[in-house]
């Protein structure tokens, strides 16, 4: 089992720890799941995600490298502009979700997630051609520090000011006793907050001087996956796979309006012009019980025209939220569904996503 350089960090608080992805990891700590979730909403959380995979591409043509693989155009971003976006298949179907920042003219950063990272890489390296070089960063750690406070912590714990950093962008900054690392504000729970990829040797010490400010309390696995299941977003071998077209699981504003040519156009293309027959969508059980993956979503007439990719209870709504695909012609916010629990069918409906309304700093300017 693998294990990540905080791995003595979480067992000095008495984390729960299951495995993911191949890594004993912390699923939550003595306080629990919904008070851990709650208290990333109203103050600050920290997560490890060091199992996830870092890696950088650079040379010339790294921009054109990422059209190809991906539906996304790079081309004319700016350095330290990231973009979220899926590595496609011949098929047009997805082999991850990823985000990619550009670093600089023709250096790249990218972040794969852990349960993929091994096919990832293979995949990378299968398409890369000689001019690019690929640097798989395993000496790294990476943390997130998610909530409203993050941007004063952050200032006050390693006086890095990031009060400049728009939305979905990253920096280098000098911190750690002299150590560069990446800081993006990109996030996975919907709310404002960063992510710190940093040398591994340094990672427990960042993580104890961050622990250490009052604001701010150790996140679980299992909380950020009910935060993520609140903003609606896609978990990968879950909501998504190899076989589910970016339409399909409508990512298609991912899609760049001048890439053509990457790998599984063909079919990703037509899916954009003529639509599918199953589409993405969030639901809401209107009564109570909890719907998981693999209930079925039901028509009034009994009839199966769905199914949940995922699901659980939302400790902001009091309620249970989930996400699955349905029917396109059902694919219509408010529209009255079933879900099928333990032979039960529950009163539900289409719901727009986020569940909960999104507090990233691009959120916060268009609120004011």
């Amino acid at each position: 089992m693998k294990k990540t350089p905080l791995h003595e960090a979480h067992q000095s608080l008495n984390a729960k720890m299951g495995v993911f992805a191949g890594y004993d990891m912390p699923l939550y700590y003595e306080e629990g799941v919904i008070k851990e979730h709650e208290w990333v909403r109203s103050h600050t959380g920290l997560f490890d995600v060091s199992h996830m995979g870092q890696v950088i591409i650079e040379g010339p043509g790294a921009a054109e490298f990422f059209e190809r693989l991906t539906p996304s155009s790079f081309q004319a971003k700016k350095p330290g502009r990231a973009q979220y976006t899926v590595l496609t298949n011949e098929q047009g179907g997805i082999i991850d979700d990823l985000i990619i920042t550009r670093l600089s003219e023709d250096k790249f950063f990218a972040v794969i997630n852990a349960g993929c990272k091994e096919k990832d890489i293979e995949w990378i390296q299968k398409n890369l051609s000689d001019n690019l070089k690929f640097t798989h960063m395993e000496d790294y750690a990476l943390l997130a520090l998610q909530g409203a406070w993050a941007e004063r912590i952050l200032h006050e714990t390693f006086e890095i000011n990031a009060h400049d950093l728009p939305y979905m962008h990253m920096m280098e900054a000098e911190a750690l006793y002299g150590s560069k690392i990446f800081v993006s504000r990109l996030g996975y729970t919907g709310e404002d907050g960063f992510e710190l990829s940093i040398p591994a040797r340094k990672a427990a010490d960042a993580w104890e001087a961050l622990i250490d400010h009052p604001e701010v309390k150790p996140i679980g696995l299992v909380a950020r996956d009910s935060l993520r299941l609140e903003m609606g977003y896609p978990l990968y071998g879950h909501d998504i796979n190899e076989d589910t077209s970016p339409v399909e699981a409508g990512l298609a504003w991912v899609i760049g309006k001048s890439n053509t040519g990457f790998i599984g156009a063909e079919r990703v293309l037509k899916d954009k012009e003529q639509g599918t027959a199953l589409r993405r969508v969030g639901i809401r059980l209107l009564d109570k019980g909890i719907a998981r993956e693999g209930a079925e979503i039901r028509d009034e007439k009994d009839q199966k025209v769905g199914e949940l990719t995922s699901g659980g209870f939302s400790p902001v709504l009091q309620g249970a939220i989930g996400q699955g695909y349905i029917e396109s012609s059902l694919a219509n916010i408010g529209q009255k569904v079933f879900v099928n629990v333990r032979g039960r069918n529950i009163p539900a409906e289409v719901a727009a996503m986020p569940f909960v309304p999104a507090k990233t700093k691009s959120m916060k300017k268009q609120a004011a």
